[in-house]
């Protein structure tokens, strides 16, 4: 008789002393995707890693619809640094998602949407993409690798997923009717 054996990793909710796979796995999607949205908001803020800058990204804006056009710039650009560096440190998980979930909505409604849906076609893909991943990080949590995991927000579930939509949401309707 014969026995097979397979092979079974470990379940990511095995702990070590040093975190399990998925606590390390939220932290490098936090720090990827929480510190290049940090960059981007400090390109429209001040004009650096290849950006245009406050006053040319108020330009920008103005002829977007949005008046004053700095103004709203610099809600944006803030939004996407603050919020960025958030998610990249787990800290206020639920707003620094509704920060981001915003700007995307305001730029899908106001940049991209009328492209479609794919980004090569100038649609909304990428913004999508960007709301999507700040939403599932509320929903499931930054992981204990991060300043949240002592607060009840830091476990992650529907309610600070909620709070992060309906938040975000919020911010991006009364910007899109000012």
């Amino acid at each position: 008789m014969t026995t097979t054996r397979t092979f079974r990793p470990a379940p990511a909710t095995e702990r070590t002393a040093f975190g399990s796979a998925a606590d390390w796995g939220l932290l490098l999607i936090r720090l990827t995707f929480g510190l290049l949205m940090a960059g981007h908001g400090a390109q429209k803020l001040f004009g650096i890693f290849g950006g245009d800058g406050l006053t040319a990204t108020g330009k920008g804006f103005e002829s977007l619809g949005y008046r004053p056009g700095k103004v709203f710039a610099t809600l944006g650009g803030l939004s996407e640094l603050v919020g960025g560096l958030g998610l990249a440190v787990g800290l206020l998980t639920p707003l620094a998602a509704a920060a981001l979930i915003g700007v995307m909505i305001n730029a899908m409604a106001l940049v991209t949407g009328p492209g479609g849906l794919w980004a090569a076609d100038g649609g909304v893909e990428y913004n999508v993409c960007i709301a999507v991943v700040a939403l599932g990080i509320a929903a499931i949590g930054p992981g204990r690798l991060a300043l949240d995991r002592f607060f009840p927000w830091g476990r992650g579930g529907w309610w600070p997923a909620a709070i992060a939509l309906g938040l975000g949401g919020i911010g991006a309707a009364i910007t899109l009717n000012l």
